[in-house]
């Protein structure tokens, strides 16, 4: 009689993984808690400065200067190893959390908003990589799942848990803290950072790139400050917005601005989808407060359920597999969204018609929306996946990201801009903002119907 062994099958747990595991997870949850925090605490933030009028541009900024990170970053690591780019990038990402933390005035916190975004953006491209080079295939896909997994802890606690910092000690505090836990991590990510070689021949890439990048996040900011002028001064909007169509020419697949069939409708799908979603999203919290009278705190509860809904939501679409194809899956997650924002507009309408609703409708609104993230989001990135080959799969897996982050950057300044103009015409800003997202979701499905190849 023999016996046979087998190996144990390694896990991204397994002693070999688990430090940089949770060090990168915990990088991941950050980022996120961050963005949900801020989500929660900028309109406390924006009138303790006295900066309402640079509120949209608060949020824009780290999504625009956000691309230049990925971009640069992407070619630094190509060149020498993803271990300086990620260490420069904590390092822009703290320096960024720190100006913001100590801000005397909301010009000084968009500094440190800038200075986040680069830093994020570029740390989200040094962990893929690091993905690459310490991780066999087979565990990738957890890796991955992971790093979506992160985001649920801070949808769950990390609005609640910035209003309660903000109420005992100051709104300051929730950029201030997450210093420290990045350094904690940064000791957990260490010793596999030690055990990665640099490269011996980089690979050069040309800087165009990311110098098209640069163009359209400058832009993209311009367009935001200028955009609510008139007269003479307008003139900068449009030449700043013609700036921003150029860059996306050259940092996308041909044909994603025009919807043309296939890749192209995808990558602009992801693009629509983060415009229209995370555009209302920075009025959700601040219109709650306005128009309902509800405690940052409350507000934020509708950004929890956002987080719980769209993580049931793309486990659903995923269990469903090939039963559901990727053109399906992206048309019922941008009609979803387009009728949560469509009703949240219509609430506030009927709210500065006397109405009065609850104001659980308006954060029922965006939860819906919130599913149809769940259910097109992930699908996005298989489908550019299943389309890409070995010598495209670079410039499309970039091309996804930048469609993601500058498509809501341009939304929020766009919105940002609308909302100053309508409120010197004493119309509802908040119905402006949400109108338009609504408007630009319905290019969210005409785009995802036309994902299909064939």
């Amino acid at each position: 009689m023999s016996t046979t062994t087998t190996e144990p099958r390694e896990r991204i747990l397994s002693p070999a993984y688990a430090a940089t595991t949770i060090a990168m997870f915990a990088l991941i949850a950050f980022a996120a808690f961050e963005a949900m925090a801020v989500t929660t605490v900028m309109p406390t933030v924006a009138r303790d400065l006295g900066g309402l009028d640079l509120y949209a541009l608060a949020f824009a900024a780290p999504l625009a200067s956000g691309v230049v990170g990925m971009v640069a970053a992407g070619m630094w690591s190509d060149r020498t190893g993803p271990v300086v780019p990620l260490l420069a990038s904590l390092a822009l990402f703290s320096a960024g959390l720190l100006v913001c933390g100590l801000a005397p005035s909301m010009e000084v916190l968009l500094v440190g908003r800038v200075l986040q975004g680069l830093g994020s953006g570029a740390m989200v491209v040094g962990l893929y990589v690091i993905v690459g080079l310490v991780f066999p295939a087979a565990l990738r896909p957890a890796v991955f799942a992971s790093f979506a997994a992160a985001w649920v802890l801070p949808s769950l606690f990390g609005p609640g848990l910035a209003a309660l910092v903000t109420d005992v000690w100051s709104w300051r505090w929730v950029f201030l803290g997450i210093v420290g836990l990045v350094v904690v991590a940064l000791v957990l990510l260490a010793p596999a950072l030690r055990g990665l070689e640099p490269h011996t021949e980089g690979v050069t890439t040309p800087s165009v790139r990311l110098w098209w990048a640069v163009l359209g996040a400058v832009a993209v900011l311009v367009l935001e400050l200028v955009g609510s002028a008139s007269g003479v001064t307008a003139l900068g909007a449009l030449v700043a917005l013609a700036g921003v169509w150029v860059s996306l020419g050259r940092l996308l697949p041909p044909g994603s601005r025009t919807l043309r069939r296939g890749l192209p409708a995808v990558i602009a799908t992801r693009g629509l989808l983060a415009a229209t979603f995370f555009c209302a999203e920075a009025y959700l919290v601040y219109v709650l407060q306005e128009h309902w009278d509800l405690s940052p705190g409350r507000a934020g509860i509708a950004l929890t359920c956002v987080g719980v809904v769209w993580a049931t939501s793309s486990q659903v679409q995923a269990r469903l597999g090939e039963r559901l194809s990727h053109t399906r899956a992206m048309l019922v997650g941008t009609v979803l969204v387009l009728t949560g924002l469509a009703v949240l507009a219509a609430l506030v309408l009927a709210h500065d018609l006397g109405a009065r609703p609850s104001a659980v409708l308006p954060a029922a609104a965006y939860v819906l929306a919130g599913a149809g993230m769940g259910f097109a989001y992930p699908r996005t990135g298989v489908a550019m996946l299943e389309a890409s080959t070995d010598r495209d799969r670079g410039f499309n897996s970039s091309a996804l990201t930048v469609a993601d982050s500058l498509g809501a950057a341009l939304a929020l300044s766009v919105a940002g801009a609308a909302f100053a103009a309508a409120e010197r015409q004493d119309l509802d800003p908040f119905l402006t903002v949400f109108a338009f997202a609504a408007v630009a979701a319905v290019l969210g499905v005409l785009a995802a119907s036309r994902t299909r190849t064939a």
